[in-house]
């Protein structure tokens, strides 16, 4: 049942909504610049935030760290639920499916999973623990070393994740801000840091109830405006029928178009070009050079198209910074030829391949990436610490039960957006470029989409097209020609995703350097609680900094850092806490080993088989991608604690103790 005062921040945020999304599309209809909407979607979600945040400032220490263990399970379940659905889930879960099909799925699944992994192992243990932070629980049955190690995993896990989310944060203002992306980025962070700096806990579970229900609306009503415009009906889901026979047409077109074979044959022809080129590297840098520096004289004094003269030009720039530059220049050029080589990839189909062995290596990484995130996810510490905010065990387990709904509604969205992207993108193919400019030149000055008019006709195949999995949910209004009320409402949306799950980081770390750290290792619990909070909020301040920092670099992908984190927090967390709370044969030595091991053996592996790092590749054990490096990680912790278990090592009389303790019923 919902308290008065829980109820009324409901109703009252819900007319809120309504009344600004009303007035947006008013401004809209009386000729509103979009720059101007979408300048106001960013400053009054980040003025509603920050509102909250100021409200539901603090001084008190349980209040800071846990929110006073009193919010009910409906409002923990959808601030967990906020905070579980990052960018991740916003932006890159309908971009997985898009381009993967069935295969991306595993993110769906795997994430879904991981909370029934949570509600049954972890979410009660942890409230009944009843501390602070994830390392209190692994000091406490391990000792103080694997404390200090746990923090580390911690900090590390949360902070790649923090990292994506922060990424994301400046991706959206830069878009519909009209703002450089680094700039952006310390926009989004000032939202963030205002909710977490001044209420800790307290402050972000509330913002994060309000940033559910924006993302939420965000992400359903752009496809309920489609489902009703396209097919009149009000439920998308119920248009799927329609959807699949539309994306089936597109594909049958594309398969069989002359100019779209003819397109995939130049990327192909293309392809062997940098292939020989990196076979005879680097004697091959030198010719080249000359040659690309004659072609490009040549087509500017033809004045051939101004994205042909970029990317000639772009290739002359990576040649003449050396032969080490060319050669990724190549091998990135090499990758992309050879991908726009390839039939359009069918969405229906189970598994892509050219052969059964490729087919076999797409499930293995499939079960793979599905385990890691399903580990992952119950690993995630930025998720259990909302366990200790809850009154009672009861309410642990049934915030979990409303975290689960609340996520469904957007996991069952998710691959009816992919579908849509796929379908609306389609309808541009065989179009001539100019008349998709409105959308197209947005996108790829952002470099979230790419277009080479490969073979000079002026009209878009979709060869030539690619669509990054990070412009999927953003680009579709636009792709649909939908109102622009309705792009700045996905944009907050993607906004609120990205801040909810970086509050939560922040905190994160901020607590196990400021707790498990400062308060109890480096001043024995004898600091004042003016001087602790202090020193925490100047740890999460530091580190939001230096997140937007790493995050202004664009490593990778916001899916595949997320997917990273999760692989960390899997190896290097999920094994100790787990026999932690349930085997009283775990001991501190095998703790030890089971993280410094399993984070040793992910990161190994990872490095070795990803190529911003250089390496071919070749190492990948039964031909597992990287970002479920997580996999052999997990294997050996589990298997170091079997083996220390057996002999005893490091064994503690507390031990069996406190496992008897976390089964006690309550």
């Amino acid at each position: 049942m919902l308290l008065p005062r829980t109820a009324r921040f409901f109703v009252s945020l819900a007319i809120g909504i309504a009344l600004f999304l009303c007035a947006a599309w008013l401004a809209e209809k009386w000729g509103v610049a979009p720059r101007v909407i979408g300048l106001c979607f960013l400053v009054a979600t980040i003025a509603l935030y920050a509102g909250i945040g100021v409200a539901m400032r603090t001084q008190d220490v349980v209040e800071y760290y846990v929110a006073g263990r009193r919010i009910p399970g409906i409002a923990n379940g959808m601030a967990t639920a906020a905070d579980w659905m990052s960018a991740a889930s916003f932006i890159g879960l309908a971009g997985a499916i898009y381009h993967q099909g069935f295969e991306g799925l595993a993110y769906l699944t795997g994430w879904t999973g991981g909370f029934v992994l949570v509600a049954l192992f972890f979410g009660p243990y942890l409230r009944k623990f009843g501390q602070f932070t994830v390392p209190e629980l692994v000091g406490e049955r391990y000792g103080p070393t694997a404390e200090w190690l746990a923090v580390c995993a911690v900090v590390l896990a949360s902070f790649v994740y923090l990292v994506a989310q922060i990424y994301a944060v400046g991706l959206v203002a830069s878009r519909f801000a009209s703002v450089p992306f680094e700039i952006g980025l310390f926009v989004g962070l000032a939202g963030i840091l205002v909710c977490s700096f001044l209420g800790g806990m307290r402050g972000v579970t509330w913002t994060q109830v309000s940033q559910y229900l924006i993302l939420i609306v965000a992400y359903v009503a752009p496809l309920v405006v489609l489902s009703q415009q396209r097919f009149d009906l009000p439920i998308p889901h119920f248009a799927m029928p329609q959807l699949a026979q539309a994306e089936r047409a597109i594909e049958e077109r594309v398969t069989f178009d002359p100019a779209e074979i003819a397109v995939r044959a130049q990327f192909q022809a293309e392809a062997d070009h940098y292939r020989q080129l990196l076979a005879a590297w680097p004697q091959s840098v030198e010719p080249e050079r000359l040659r690309l520096w004659e072609r490009w004289q040549i087509a500017r004094e033809a004045g051939e198209r101004p994205e042909s003269l970029r990317a000639m030009e772009d290739e002359l720039r990576a040649l003449t910074k050396g032969a080490d530059s060319a050669r990724a220049f190549w091998i990135a050029r090499l990758a992309d030829a050879e991908r726009a080589a390839l039939p359009l990839r069918p969405f229906f189909a189970a598994w892509s391949g050219q052969s059964e062995a490729e087919k076999d290596e797409k499930r293995r990484n499939f079960l793979a990436l599905m385990f890691v995130l399903m580990v992952g996810t119950a690993a995630l510490p930025h998720i259990l610490m909302r366990y200790y905010t809850t009154s009672t065990v009861e309410e642990a387990r049934t915030s979990t039960a409303w975290t689960l709904f609340f996520v469904a509604i957007l996991y069952l969205c998710a691959p009816l957006y992919a579908l849509f992207a796929r379908v609306e993108l389609g309808q541009w193919f065989g179009t001539s470029i100019e008349a998709a400019s409105h959308w197209l030149a947005n996108w790829t000055n952002l470099g979230l989409a790419t277009f080479t008019d490969r073979n000079g006709d002026g009209l878009i195949q979709s060869a030539e097209l690619r669509l990054s999995p990070d412009a999927v949910v953003l680009a579709l209004p636009e792709l649909s020609a939908l109102p622009y009320t309705i792009a700045g409402l996905v944009a907050a949306g993607a906004l609120a995703s990205a801040l909810s799950t970086a509050d939560g980081l922040l905190l994160t770390i901020s607590n196990a350097l400021g707790h498990d750290i400062y308060y109890k290792r480096l001043m024995k619990a004898q600091s004042s609680t003016h001087r602790r909070l202090l020193v925490n909020k100047t740890l999460l301040l530091l580190t939001a900094v230096f997140s937007a920092w790493v995050a202004a670099l664009r490593l990778d992908t916001i899916l595949l850092l997320v997917g990273l984190s999760f692989s960390l927090a899997a190896a290097t967390l999920f094994p100790t806490v787990l026999l932690g709370i349930f085997w009283r044969r775990a001991t501190r030595v095998g703790a030890v080993v089971a993280m410094v091991g399993g984070f040793a053996v992910s990161v190994l592996y990872y490095v070795l088989n990803h190529p911003v790092f250089g390496f071919a590749g070749d190492t990948r054990i039964w031909g597992i991608d990287p970002v479920a490096c997580g996999v052999f990680g997990v294997l050996f912790g589990f298997g170091a604690h079997a083996v220390v278990g057996a002999f005893g090592w490091g064994a503690r009389a507390s031990d069996a103790a406190f496992v008897a303790r976390m089964q006690q019923p309550e």
